[in-house]
């Protein structure tokens, strides 16, 4: 299919919008509802030396991954993200394969959010259900249909509170900080080799390694506003990178003091952490104000999702992988379709009230794209040496080549804590992958990354040049 002018005005995002502090708030509103709780259970399934060694591992990964996107997002500044990367140097299947997994993890996770944030109003407010579930889809959607800078604007303020409950929270109780405390749950007897610091050994570490995930899971997606940043090439490594940073902090705040000051095993059992860690300390005002906060975490990661999966589904649709319709954009130069059509099907999606199973099937998606995400870097450090990189990974394909083999060791950890979770995951993934060899492929607007990228560049130049 020829890439003409027409094609391109229906599906245009709004350049110029986000800068690097922006983009950073955006990284750190795709992950900050994982501070709150799920990543706490993590606990109950290793200890906590065990979860320490599980968070530590996937805090390298997610770096690692995090400083490869920097310079992919610098030299392929495309809306697609880690698409756009897997297809630059694996070719068409390689690209869809690498975002049906993005895809996955993106379109299941704002379900799973919007299952939480319906049990956080039911302990707020006494309201719960599908009509919970439809109302902050639809909010939320119309703030992004609106354009991107609003959304952005909105997110940032929303997470903003949220951080700040985890900062007064960490405030509150480090005076009552015990290392005795993070290991008060006896070692199983059921497990050889068990010890104070791993009380069910090294499998218990190797279940807990979604829980660990859960802590930064999301924060790659930051690549998708790359067409949207004011400038790309500088703006998208930097508002990655220090949302990272940001989030390294963040996890090692919440695992340390709270578990600290209230138990490991009270942690990690518990629903809410933050708010029983700061009852069990006696504080039990700011324990009110910060479960309440806690709903602006759910909220910024369940907006900022959906800005991203529309976004990925927007580059997959202008490329021919999906139904074309999906890319098109409004007035506002916002993708409508690609963020109504997810929208519907993740409310349906909600309606099963399984939260837990869809995070981890959201983390199974995760993983595989981590895993392509690296190797992508790796290949286009070999195969394109002569690339344009205006950023470089530290350390080169080591740094991604570690990124890759800590995401297989992250995916098996899924299977490990959750077997269905991996199958369900596995097979959907197989759906999507049939989808192309069978169909999408033989209706590409391009036949290369560099070939689409280049009939889009001259086609807006003529566009501008019309205007």
């Amino acid at each position: 299919m020829k890439i003409d002018n027409d094609y391109l005005a229906k599906r245009q995002l709004k350049r110029g919008t986000a800068g690097w502090l922006l983009l950073a708030g955006l990284g750190i509103s795709y992950v900050i509802s994982g501070d709150f709780a799920g990543w706490n259970f993590g606990i109950a399934e290793a200890g906590w030396g065990g979860f320490l060694i599980a968070s530590i591992l996937m805090g390298v990964m997610y770096m690692f991954l995090v400083l490869s996107l920097a310079e992919m997002s610098a030299a392929i500044p495309a809306a697609g993200g880690g698409y756009s990367f897997a297809r630059q140097v694996m070719g068409p299947a390689g690209g869809y394969l690498t975002g049906l997994a993005i895809l996955i993890e993106y379109a299941l996770a704002p379900a799973a959010i919007v299952i939480f944030i319906g049990a956080a109003t039911q302990s707020l407010l006494g309201i719960n259900g599908p009509i919970v579930y439809a109302v902050f889809y639809a909010i939320f959607i119309a703030i992004h249909v609106l354009g991107a800078g609003e959304a952005l604007k909105t997110m940032m303020v929303i997470s903003a509170l949220a951080v700040f409950a985890i900062i007064a929270t960490a405030i509150a109780l480090i005076g009552h900080f015990d290392v005795a405390n993070l290991f008060d749950i006896a070692p199983s007897v059921d497990v050889a080799g068990a010890t104070t610091f791993l009380p069910f050994g090294w499998h218990g570490v190797w279940a807990a390694l979604p829980f660990a995930m859960w802590l930064f899971l999301a924060v790659e997606g930051v690549p998708l506003a790359a067409e949207e940043a004011k400038d790309p090439a500088k703006d998208v490594p930097k508002g990655i990178i220090g949302a990272m940073l940001f989030l390294l902090v963040s996890a090692a705040l919440v695992l340390f003091l709270l578990a600290g000051a209230s138990g490991a095993k009270m942690i990690g059992a518990s629903a809410v952490p933050l708010v029983d860690a700061l009852n069990a300390v006696g504080n039990n005002g700011l324990g009110t104000v910060v479960n309440v906060l806690a709903l602006a975490g759910l909220i910024a990661s369940f907006f900022s999702i959906i800005y991203g999966y529309s976004r990925l589904i927007f580059a997959l649709s202008r490329a021919g992988y999906l139904p074309k319709f999906l890319s098109l954009t409004s007035k506002r130069k916002t993708p409508t379709w690609a963020l109504i059509v997810p929208g519907v099907l993740g409310f349906i999606a909600s309606l099963t009230g399984e939260g837990d199973l869809m995070l981890a099937m959201a983390v199974v998606g995760a993983t595989i794209s981590y895993a392509l995400m690296s190797l992508s870097h790796i290949l286009l450090r070999i195969k394109q040496p002569e690339l344009n990189r205006p950023y470089k990974t530290p350390g080169g394909v080591v740094t991604s080549a570690i990124a890759f083999v800590l995401s297989l060791v992250a995916l098996t950890g899924v299977y490990a804590f959750d077997p269905r979770a991996f199958n369900y995951t596995i097979v959907l993934y197989l759906i999507g992958a049939a989808y192309y060899f069978f169909y999408s492929k033989n209706h590409l607007v391009a036949k290369t990354a560099q070939e689409e990228f280049e009939m889009i560049e001259k086609a807006e130049l003529e566009l501008e040049h019309e205007l």
